[in-house]
C-alpha cells in the first residue's frame, strides 16, 4: 500500500483494488490486557471445539482446567465483544431483534441442489499476537464456495456490505441465510438484498447451527490456518487468510461434494451424481 499523493490512487482505491476493507488496512492493535487476549484466545479455541458452551461453561473451564482467576462478568464481556453465544435452543427464539424486520428461517425441509441457490453470511474473530480481527465470507451453500471475504478491526456492519456487494458483481442467489447480528438486519445490507428481488431468510437467535456450513468453514479456516500461525499485523492475517482461502476453494477437496472442490462444483466444470443438500 502507498500512502496517498497526487501521483498514486487513493487508500480508498487500492483498498477496493486489494480486496482489502479499509477498516483493516487501518488496523491498530485493539486495546485490551495482555490477560484479556490470551483468555480470548483460550474462549476462541475452546468455543470452536464445543460450540454450545456458554459462558458459565466457560468460566468453569477457565478456572479449573485452565487456572485462570476469572468472574463470569469478564467472561460475559470478552465473549461478547468476540461476537460469541452458546448455540441451543432458547425461550422465543421466533421474536426477531428490536428495531428490525423479522424475517424467518427458510431452510428447514428445503433441498439445495444448484449453485446460487442459497448463500449464507457469517462473522468469525479472528486472533493474532497482540489484538485481533474479524471476518466475513459470503459462501455458496451447495458448492461450499467462498464468493467473497472481508477483514475487519471493528464489528461495524460496513465490511459485511462490502462483501455482499463484491459477490453479487459477481452472481446472485435466491436465497440469503444470515444470523440476526446487528450487520445483517442493518438497512444497507437488507436494501442490497430488497434491491436484488433476493429472498432473505434469518437463522433463529442462539443457532448458529442453522448456518452449519459457515461454521464448519469457521473450523476449517482456524485449525489448518490460524491456529497454526501467530500473526502479527493485519498484512500478515489478510495474506495468510487470502491464500488459505484459495487453497479452500481451489484445490481442498471435500468428502461431501464426492471429494470435489468447491470451484468444480460452483462453476458446473464437474458432474456430480445425486449431489443436494437436505436441510433438516
Amino acid at each position: 500500500m502507498l500512502d496517498n499523493n497526487e501521483d498514486v490512487l487513493s487508500i480508498r482505491n487500492q483498498c477496493v483494488l486489494l480486496n482489502i476493507s479499509r477498516s483493516s488496512y487501518y488496523y491498530k492493535p485493539v486495546e485490551e490486557s495482555v490477560l484479556n487476549l490470551e483468555l480470548m484466545r483460550l474462549i476462541d479455541e475452546q468455543y470452536t471445539k464445543h460450540p454450545h458452551f456458554g459462558s458459565r461453561s466457560m468460566l468453569s473451564w477457565l478456572k479449573m482446567d485452565c487456572g485462570y482467576d476469572v468472574n463470569r462478568k469478564r467472561v460475559i464481556r470478552l465473549m461478547k465483544l468476540m461476537g460469541l453465544e452458546a448455540i441451543y435452543p432458547k425461550p422465543n427464539l421466533s421474536r426477531a431483534q428490536d428495531g428490525h424486520e423479522k424475517m424467518p428461517y427458510l431452510l428447514h425441509g428445503l433441498r439445495i441442489d444448484h449453485p446460487n441457490h442459497v448463500w449464507s453470511s457469517d462473522i468469525t474473530y479472528i486472533r493474532m499476537k497482540n489484538g485481533f480481527l474479524y471476518l466475513t465470507v459470503i459462501m455458496d451453500w451447495y458448492s461450499r464456495y467462498v464468493i467473497s471475504w472481508r477483514l475487519s478491526n471493528t464489528m461495524d456492519a460496513s465490511f459485511c456490505v462490502e462483501a455482499l456487494k463484491e459477490a453479487l458483481e459477481k452472481a446472485q442467489p435466491e436465497i440469503s441465510n444470515t444470523d440476526q447480528g446487528a450487520q445483517y438486519t442493518g438497512a444497507d445490507y437488507i436494501a442490497c438484498l430488497k434491491g436484488r428481488g433476493i429472498t432473505i431468510s434469518m437463522d433463529g437467535r442462539g443457532r448458529a447451527f442453522d448456518n452449519i456450513f459457515t461454521e464448519r468453514l469457521w473450523r476449517s479456516v482456524k485449525y489448518e490456518e490460524v491456529y497454526i500461525k501467530n500473526y502479527e499485523t493485519g498484512n500478515e492475517a489478510y495474506n495468510g487468510i487470502r491464500d488459505y482461502l484459495i487453497f479452500y476453494n481451489e484445490e481442498r477437496r471435500h468428502q461431501s461434494l464426492q471429494n470435489h472442490r468447491p470451484i468444480d462444483i460452483y462453476y458446473g466444470t464437474k458432474s456430480v451424481l445425486n449431489l443436494y443438500i437436505d436441510v433438516k
